[in-house]
């Protein structure tokens, strides 16, 4: 079985004529001005300036073992390669939902039609973090990727917790009154899989609807990239080091 064929019947069809819905100006590949924040010495100040001017940053000294993101990577690549059958059988009736071809939105937010013109062309896994001590699995793959994303998870809920209260502060918000949004009941672990750029949209133009996401990212694909000053700027990949990126909910 070749790499396409693992990928949604739907999403194995040519999807090279998808129009991006906003266009700005250029792109920009060679710079890389994206600000870097130091969770082990966080410096309010800095932090406060990413928030304002970009809205997304690089996180470093987050605590995260470079081993645990390695491994992470190598077993959702392997869960992957599966063929779109057994990822289908695999999440049957499971806390793990798997996705594909979500929806392309018009420029309003209204869903078009599904079909291979109209789609993101992208493929994931999506696991609610109060669900995760709750189930085991046979398929050993998905076990295994289970106990990583146990121990990711307690990680992803310091670094988020970190930088929320910082904000807060930053904005001279009561925490008690906030923190209720930031909880492990309302978080989710995603895994996304992109197909290669000569075959279709991976993403279309969006803006994530939660509070924080916290990323990490392939370390050898550039397909992040974050619109500033009417500018896509490609968020090239560093190892070991996450992307934040405030959602829509922070923003407000």
């Amino acid at each position: 079985m070749n790499n396409l064929d693992s990928y949604p019947p739907i999403l194995r069809q040519q999807n090279n004529q998808q129009q991006n819905p906003y266009e700005p100006n250029d792109t920009i590949e060679d710079s890389d001005p994206i600000p870097t924040i130091d969770l082990k010495c966080l410096e309010h100040k800095n932090l406060d300036e990413a928030c304002k001017e970009w809205g997304l940053f690089r996180l470093i000294n987050h605590g995260v073992p470079i081993t645990l993101l390695e491994q992470l990577q190598d077993l959702t690549k392997q869960l992957f390669s599966l063929s779109f059958e057994s990822k289908q059988e695999a999440c049957n009736e499971s806390p793990i939902k798997y996705f594909w071809g979500t929806p392309a939105l018009t420029p309003s937010g209204t869903a078009i039609t599904k079909g291979p013109q109209n789609i993101n062309w992208v493929e994931g896994f999506d696991v609610p973090l109060c669900q995760l001590s709750n189930f085991q699995h046979q398929l050993p793959s998905l076990e295994s990727i289970r106990l990583l994303l146990m121990e990711y998870a307690t990680h992803l809920l310091r670094i988020a917790t970190t930088l929320f209260e910082a904000m807060v502060k930053n904005l001279e918000l009561n925490l008690k009154t906030t923190k209720s949004y930031l909880s492990e009941n309302n978080g989710n672990i995603r895994v996304y899989r992109y197909p290669p750029t000569d075959v279709g949209w991976g993403m279309e133009v969006h803006t994530d609807s939660s509070v924080l996401s916290i990323l990490n990212p392939d370390d050898h694909v550039s397909g992040l990239q974050v619109l500033k000053d009417d500018q896509w700027l490609t968020v090239k990949p560093v190892s070991n080091t996450l992307v934040v990126n405030l959602g829509d909910m922070m923003q407000v």
